[in-house]
């Protein structure tokens, strides 16, 4: 079974396309339509600090870069001159090839470093406050079918859609409530048969606690078809805004938000979400991924990368997190991981920070050392 992400010959099967995309060479077949599209319309204690380390190596070039506005001198970035972006994840095995959502302008991107770009998809979207074009997942059967699956933002509310090359989006999930805030949510495949869906509270804290509401939520899709679809089941409730899954290769989801009062990262056990550590300096938990047995949250306000090591049966204690990256790369979004420990983050510096001429971008980044220390 397909527990929290696609099975070895699954994930090498769309990587492999994706690579091939970045590379110039796919041809998209007639894809699976419709004939008419739907309407579009735990106590806090202080944080430990280590020693930053270096990116990981990328192999070197046997031509020299190119010169260009958007030529990044640091190895570790991989894609530049972005859109504000939402989500993402790896194009390849290695983490060199990323996809990446630019959340204003609706394009799904993919690209490594020096390029080429390419766009796998892009969705009329609406861009105000932190709406647009939120996160996306590659269909199960990518290959054959080259859907994607996406969260927007509409003019309405916050849906979930399918995207097919040359096609108008169909809906799969409306009526998630859209705020001037709060928006921002995550998404991804846990079975071939099930899309699992984290909302963020579209500003309205009871929302978020309210049955009858899809805001602040985690649901599970099962209806793929582009019409009325039965009501997703609630996995579980009372989220806040920047809402971001990120699961194990075991199954086990671990949910990052920000509330009102502090920014947190959770677990999804069957009695409902249970909080693994709070930070009520608020950096803003933009992002998190799971790597190595750490789970790590990329931070907007305080530009940081920080990491905590998954609890476990036979030691279930969380313990300060590890500050592996400090303000390297300015504000930074949502973030990925790799078999292999590498991340790869999205900067948002178009959006809340600094932008540099490159901005925003996606780096890869090899933390040393996981989150906390078990020593």
């Amino acid at each position: 079974m397909w527990k929290g992400r696609p099975s070895g010959r699954m994930l090498v099967t769309i990587l492999a396309v994706i690579t091939l995309a970045v590379g110039g060479c796919a041809n998209f077949t007639e894809q699976d339509r419709q004939r008419e599209a739907g309407a579009f319309t735990p106590n806090s204690r202080p944080s430990g600090q280590a020693e930053p380390t270096p990116p990981p190596a990328t192999p070197r070039e046997t031509q020299p870069p190119p010169s260009g506005p958007c030529v990044d001198p640091d190895p570790a970035v991989i894609a530049t001159c972005l859109a504000s972006t939402g989500g993402l994840m790896p194009g390849d095995d290695q983490g060199e090839v990323t996809v990446v959502a630019e959340r204003t302008t609706g394009k799904i991107i993919t690209t490594k470093r020096y390029g080429p770009e390419r766009v796998l998809a892009q969705a009329p979207v609406d861009a105000s406050g932190d709406g647009g074009l939120i996160d996306f997942a590659f269909s199960p059967t990518y290959s054959q079918d080259r859907l994607i699956y996406a969260l927007i933002t509409t003019p309405s509310d916050n849906r979930v859609v399918r995207l097919a090359p040359d096609d108008v989006p169909k809906p799969i999930l409306t009526g998630i409530p859209k705020g001037a805030t709060g928006n921002m949510g995550s998404m991804f495949f846990r079975t071939p048969t099930e899309l699992i869906v984290a909302t963020g509270d579209a500003g309205d804290p009871a929302a978020a606690d309210n049955p009858s509401s899809l805001a602040g939520k985690v649901l599970a899709i099962t209806s793929f078809t582009s019409g009325a679809n039965p009501r997703p089941r609630i996995l579980a409730d009372g989220f806040g805004s920047s809402v971001a899954l990120c699961p194990n290769e075991n199954g086990t989801i671990y949910v990052a938000d920000q509330k009102a009062t502090e920014d947190r990262v959770q677990v999804l056990e069957e009695g409902g979400p249970k909080v693994l550590w709070t930070w009520p300096d608020k950096p803003q938990i933009a992002g998190c991924g799971v790597a190595n047995g750490s789970i790590f949250v990329s931070t907007t306000r305080t530009q940081r990368i920080e990491g905590i090591r998954e609890p476990t049966r036979e030691d279930p204690t969380v313990t300060a997190p590890a500050v592996v990256l400090d303000r390297r790369y300015g504000a930074l979004g949502r973030m990925t991981a790799l078999p292999n420990g590498v991340l790869q983050v999205a900067t948002v510096n178009r959006q809340v920070g600094d932008p540099k001429p490159t901005d925003d971008r996606v780096f890869r980044f090899l933390p040393q050392g996981g989150g906390n220390d078990r020593t």
